[in-house]
């Protein structure tokens, strides 16, 4: 049985942005992010939850999110800011921001597809799951839990079983409670800075590692096509942005997604 990390290794290498954050560490559980949300109005400060083997993990739009045993680094994060509900757009595209960065700093050169995807090489290495819950005895305050899976090996199992390109760290050196105290450090910091300025703050650093800019893309909704053009970028409000023939249009992310204009 493989041995948990080291909780107290991950703290110092997070640094003093994660400071009030506890660090629960599980061999295995059906969902990180089931886990603290269903106790997130409950929890008495920020609190990451990394389970070394998720066996019901959840993706976007309900998706499942499929990870081989010992396949990936998934873990979920409960942060409660100061903000109402509708202040958190753009957050997701912040959360992939952070993650994006963080991995490049160990050598991945890692890229973001709208909204929240995380790249590797063109193929899907991570992705980034928001769920929230109001806090009852304070109106101006939500409980938000994200969830991040990263893809570490085995991706060619991945890859048949979804039947597309899945991306994977497995020829880069990793050493995970140094990836995990990174990413929890970032998050930590991101978090702080999102409270105080938005998204608007990170709106430069998106773009710059925007997998899309300047390619034909069209925006799918359930098989139909809904717009087609340029990619240029994201808005302070996280919209992407296509330059069309009839004129910049700016998509609202929802159950949409995003493709290269030929595929």
């Amino acid at each position: 049985m493989q041995a948990l990390p080291d909780s107290v290794r991950v703290a110092t290498l997070a640094g003093l942005a994660a400071r009030d954050v506890a660090i629960e560490i599980v061999a295995e559980t059906g969902s990180t992010n089931a886990d603290l949300l269903a106790r997130a109005t409950t929890l008495a400060q920020p609190t990451v939850r990394w389970a070394l083997q998720q066996t019901a993990g959840k993706g976007r739009a309900g998706r499942a999110w499929l990870a081989p045993e010992n396949g990936a680094l998934t873990f979920s994060l409960a942060w409660k800011l100061a903000l109402p509900l509708q202040a958190l757009s753009g957050l997701s595209l912040a959360i992939g921001c952070v993650v994006s960065q963080q991995l490049n700093t160990f050598g991945l050169d890692t890229r973001l597809k709208w909204p929240n995807d995380v790249l590797r090489h063109g193929a899907k290495l991570g992705g980034v799951l928001i769920e929230t819950a109001v806090d009852r005895n304070d109106r101006n305050a939500v409980w938000v839990v994200i969830g991040v899976g990263i893809n570490l090996a085995r991706s060619g199992e991945l890859s048949q079983t979804l039947s597309r390109a899945v991306a994977d760290a497995s020829d880069v050196d990793y050493d995970r409670e140094e990836w995990m105290g990174a990413l929890l450090g970032g998050l930590s910091a991101m978090l702080q800075q999102f409270e105080r300025d938005g998204f608007a703050a990170f709106v430069a650093r998106w773009n710059a590692l925007d997998a899309y800019a300047g390619q034909d893309v069209k925006i799918v909704d359930q098989g139909r096509v809904l717009y087609q053009g340029q990619a240029a970028g994201v808005d302070a409000e996280g919209r992407l942005l296509l330059d069309t023939p009839e004129g910049q249009v700016a998509v609202i992310a929802g159950d949409v997604s995003l493709r290269m204009a030929e595929d």
